[in-house]
């Protein structure tokens, strides 16, 4: 880990321990390895706000912190060092490498912390943790907290209040780093390289699942974790079901794909949509939809700026798309009372965006203080992605066969900044005309 990274964790952790005021604690456990099937695990990704308070990528770790205590406010429970484990599983920072190389003040063996973690917890007037996200470590910290009450009548302290540690690192994360930033890029770039690559590799009779080989190949061979969460390959119809990941049907002429993927690098997500014509030209009806799609998005991206409100980019996508589906003539009736019945959600039912950062679906508040009203106004340092789309079901008789089965969305990540707001994604073609000549020069 280098110097300024390691800064960077050390300041999250000082303005956390700000937050949370003196004879505090804050406890926090780690990502857990999870059985795949029988001696095989699915690959292990360390808890987002672990991570985010200081980078260390072991399973069963606990990161603890304690305002104002003299030995060290920093402490990391962790995987005691075991040479028999690491030959079978890999190397191991242990407790010492914990110290070494992420600047815990002190480091335990996970095995003793039934020994040492209630003597941190007794005197404490305030324990932050986030209940109900770990239920086997909450059975833990219940029973330690039982057995310093049971011990008042000899003096022990027990604490007063636990407080939800999970919202607060939350609003920290939401506004990122120029250091963040940089790594979201890096996401990002490949990430779009990696759409380029489906573009010109594709060809009809492949199948879903060899554009995604295609994808996936690019994120590992330009140094990325692999995907940020399962790629979306749909073709045809497929296109219209959102959160498609079955991928293994034929690409036909004619038709559609759109691909959602995105890349993770050293924690970071990107998510990007791009649908484009198998066999390299949109159709009539599919150009049609395509363009209003991407006239949708473009009005949803000017919208991202510091001042104006998270709902405002999606209220823009809804308007764009149901005056464009009445021009179409796929819907009937006046802008104002398509957008008042929702008619619109026949073809358009899912929200414009979401937070990015270390989770596909990063972490932050939509809305002020808990409300279920006010909005939360975008600030510099925000990422979120922006992502309409016009789903035409196969089986929507209501109109005309030509329009059947088409799926399209168009995503990129914007980062808001002061000024014009920044498309991280924008490495990768969008219009229709640049995606057609990209296939074409591909083809030929």
């Amino acid at each position: 880990m280098n110097e300024r990274i390691r800064k960077q964790y050390g300041s999250r952790r000082r303005n956390l321990m700000r937050q949370m005021g003196p004879d505090s604690i804050a406890i926090l456990p780690g990502a857990r390895e999870v059985i795949r099937s029988r001696d095989t695990h699915y690959p292990f990704r360390q808890d987002s706000n672990l991570h985010y308070l200081c980078g260390f990528p072991e399973p069963d770790a606990v990161l603890v912190l304690i305002p104002g205590r003299s030995q060290g406010e920093f402490i990391l429970f962790v995987r005691d060092k075991d040479r028999a484990r690491e030959i079978w599983d890999g190397f191991r920072a242990g407790p010492e490498g914990a110290m070494q190389d992420y600047d815990a003040d002190d480091a335990f063996p996970i095995g003793d912390i039934d020994d040492i973690l209630p003597g941190l917890i007794e005197g404490r007037d305030k324990i932050f943790y986030s209940m109900g996200a770990h239920p086997d470590f909450d059975k833990s910290l219940l029973s330690w907290i039982n057995h310093i009450r049971s011990q008042s009548r000899s003096g022990a302290l027990p604490p007063g209040e636990i407080i939800d540690l999970e919202h607060m690192v939350h609003e920290m994360r939401v506004i990122k780093s120029a250091e963040e930033l940089k790594l979201m890029r890096k996401s990002a770039k490949i990430s779009a390289d990696a759409h380029v690559r489906a573009m010109q590799v594709c060809k009809p009779g492949m199948y879903e699942y060899q554009l995604q080989a295609a994808i996936e190949h690019e994120f590992a061979d330009r140094g990325a974790t692999g995907p940020a969460y399962s790629s979306i390959v749909g073709g045809g119809a497929n296109a219209c079901v959102l959160h498609y990941i079955e991928n293994r049907a034929p690409l036909n002429e004619g038709d559609l794909v759109l691909i959602d993927a995105g890349s993770e690098y050293q924690g970071y997500a990107a998510d990007i949509t791009r649908t484009f014509p198998v066999g390299g030209k949109f159709s009539k009806e599919q150009r049609a939809l395509y363009d209003l799609c991407l006239e949708a998005q473009l009005a949803a991206i000017e919208l991202c700026r510091p001042g104006r409100r998270f709902h405002e980019p999606h209220e823009a996508t809804v308007e764009v798309i149901t005056r464009g589906l009445i021009k179409l003539g796929l819907l009937k009736g006046t802008l104002e009372s398509n957008i008042e019945t929702g008619a619109y959600r026949d073809f358009y039912m899912h929200r414009a965006g979401h937070w990015l950062g270390l989770d596909v679906h990063d972490a932050g508040d939509y809305k002020v203080d808990g409300s279920n009203s006010e909005w939360r106004e975008f600030e510099p340092g925000m990422v979120t992605t922006i992502e309409p789309g016009i789903y035409v079901h196969a089986d929507n008789k209501k109109v005309p066969k030509a329009w059947r089965g088409i799926g399209i969305r168009i995503e990129d990540d914007v980062a808001i900044r002061k000024g014009e707001p920044e498309v991280l994604t924008h490495a990768v073609p969008k219009t229709a005309s640049e995606i057609e000549q990209l296939m074409a020069g591909s083809a030929a």
